[in-house]
């Protein structure tokens, strides 16, 4: 406005006659609205202002503005892409939700405790070839399927069929990311069964199946969800935002709003976008996907025991000094399911199986694809971990109960 303006030009010390010409006015009425909003107004000792030096003015403070609007518009994006999301396009609101009560607190002495179902490492649309891994496994999507269905009724199974008393307030099922194959390299682009939007819509009808199964199963269904490496939109991986650009994350913002009405289940969706935080029968869980533990490298010997033991104790350190100690460490990413010795650490298996990249790229050992199964007691912990495995057993097989040399 014009009173703004020369309270602005008085600020920068220009004199009446500068200030008259600039705003076209006269210096008596410059004297009397300066009067009016107590401002106070150098003498006439400097030099006048020019056209060319009042263009200059004007020139710096278009750019000025030019230069807010621009930082403004950048903060709009980014309040999109961190809030909004959730709540403009998705529905959803904009900060993941409470946990609920019946996984905070201790359950009753005499029961199993807590079924806690690690789930990740889906990789949906890769196709794995058998005969390029000398007939070990084989993978696409309808393998896929059936992986995930037989994962499903095991769990169900090892639950209310191979475990005393058998009363639970819920299960917990912790995805770790990635879901999906994604198109991170050429070699996945290039032979992916499906492209990443159909395989996202492809695997959200199936895990649509897999947590209303649960939840008819166990009554309630609790999901921490934490994205990967595999399914983000960019070929470098980002430390900033990196799960508004992530497929895993949008699966399960969408699996949330499919069940928003259903409060069975409950959705925990990572809120920074790498870690969740929480608990299970008074032990402190933090899940992550685990491609972001801050080292690198193992070795033919160890393989990759040595990355997640230094791991597990460099995010132990980060995360006490931000007051958020874990009793257990939850990770995928590795394709390696177990509880190794003397860490707070349990990694899970895959449900792609042993690959072409994993023969070739780090000479793995194969692994059969499965998943973890433990449970957590409010006195013990986790106990008794089953290895889920996603592929048919052998039928018919005949064995002694036990044998020895003779």
């Amino acid at each position: 406005t014009e009173r703004a303006e020369l309270k602005r030009l008085a600020g920068l010390g220009y004199a009446t006659p500068d200030i008259a010409k600039a705003l076209n006015l006269s210096i008596n009425a410059i004297h009397t609205q300066s009067q009016r909003l107590g401002v106070s107004i150098k003498p006439n000792v400097g030099q006048p202002i020019t056209e060319e030096r009042w263009a200059l003015e004007r020139q710096g403070l278009n750019d000025t503005i030019r230069e807010l609007r621009t930082e403004l518009s950048a903060v709009r994006r980014e309040t999109i892409d961190a809030k909004s999301v959730r709540r403009q396009i998705l529905g959803l609101p904009e900060s993941p939700p409470d946990i609920p009560k019946w996984i905070i607190k201790p359950g009753k002495a005499g029961k199993a405790g807590t079924p806690f179902l690690q789930f990740s490492d889906t990789h949906w649309a890769e196709k794995i070839s058998l005969e390029e891994t000398s007939g070990i496994n084989e993978y696409g999507l309808v393998i896929g399927q059936q992986r995930i269905r037989r994962i499903i009724e095991k769990t169900i199974s090892i639950c209310f069929e191979h475990t005393v008393n058998p009363k639970y307030d819920g299960i917990v099922v912790n995805v770790l990311g990635d879901m999906v194959s994604g198109d991170i390299h050429e070699d996945l682009s290039l032979t992916n069964e499906v492209p990443i939007m159909p395989a996202v819509l492809d695997l959200f009808g199936v895990l649509i199946w897999a947590f209303t199964t649960l939840a008819d199963r166990f009554g309630r269904v609790f999901v921490p969800w934490v994205p990967g490496n595999h399914g983000r939109n960019t070929t470098r991986l980002l430390f900033k935002g990196r799960h508004y650009r992530n497929f895993d994350w949008l699966l399960g913002c969408l699996l949330e709003r499919h069940f928003q009405a259903d409060k069975r289940l409950q959705f925990y969706i990572s809120p920074d976008g790498t870690d969740a935080y929480f608990t299970v029968a008074g032990f402190r869980f933090l899940s992550t996907h685990g491609d972001q533990l801050g080292v690198k490298g193992g070795d033919g010997i160890i393989g990759v025991l040595g990355p997640m033991a230094r791991g597990t104790i460099k995010i132990a350190n980060q995360v006490r000094k931000m007051g958020q100690d874990f009793d257990y460490l939850s990770i995928g990413h590795f394709h390696t399911a177990g509880r190794p010795p003397g860490i707070s650490l349990i990694t899970n298996g895959s449900v792609c199986g042993w690959g072409e990249w994993a023969r070739l790229g780090i000479r793995a050992t194969p692994e059969p694809p499965k998943q973890n199964l433990f449970f957590v007691h409010p006195d013990y912990g986790v106990t008794n971990l089953w290895e889920v495995f996603a592929d048919k057993a052998k039928i018919g097989r005949k064995v002694d109960w036990v044998s020895w040399p003779k």
